[in-house]
């Protein structure tokens, strides 16, 4: 078991509405103190490399002069499963202004044969990356699941949402990077 010194633990609750009891157990995400934690709005997107899950390399670098969703989830979160549908929506509707989204799975958190029937199960038209040592995760800081960064087609970070995100959220973030 790692010390506080060689890590911070940080447990989230399973997002449920209001009055709902918590029937999911709280979340738990390790983030290492010696890692390069956070980013910062307005600032450029830590590139990355990550295999995908079609067993090719994607990096965000490569993505530079397209509107970038990025988004950290794993299929035994449930806000993730909840979330999926409008991230899925958004993208096909905004196919034709060059939006990537790439789905940045916590692998080294599950099993791929439970990666894989989540993407069967959504139908996933977009890239999964497989985070399978967890650098990217700690890089980007993430404190919550799911997490989503919107990244313009500059590069910089436009903004953040730690947390399920709603219709009305995603719809203001993403107009914030698909306007040029």
């Amino acid at each position: 078991m790692h010390s506080l010194r060689n890590a911070v633990v940080l447990m989230l609750a399973a997002s449920a509405p209001l009055g709902a009891s918590l029937a999911q157990p709280p979340v738990k995400i390790e983030v290492k103190p010696d890692a390069e934690i956070g980013v910062r709005l307005g600032a450029p997107s830590p590139d990355f490399t990550l295999k995908t899950l079609a067993d090719s390399a994607v990096s965000l670098a490569a993505l530079k002069g397209r509107p970038v969703v990025i988004n950290f989830w794993a299929s035994w979160c449930p806000p993730c499963r909840l979330e999926m549908p409008l991230l899925i929506a958004a993208y096909q509707a905004h196919r034709d202004q060059k939006l990537e989204v790439l789905a940045v799975n916590l692998t080294d958190q599950e099993y791929t044969k439970d990666i894989r029937k989540f993407v069967a199960e959504f139908a996933m038209p977009f890239t999964v990356a497989l985070d399978a040592k967890g650098k990217v995760r700690s890089r980007y800081g993430l404190i919550a699941l799911p997490t989503t960064v919107f990244v313009g087609s500059d590069g910089n970070i436009r903004a953040v949402n730690s947390g399920p995100i709603n219709a009305a959220t995603l719809d203001r973030h993403l107009t914030g990077i698909l306007t040029p």
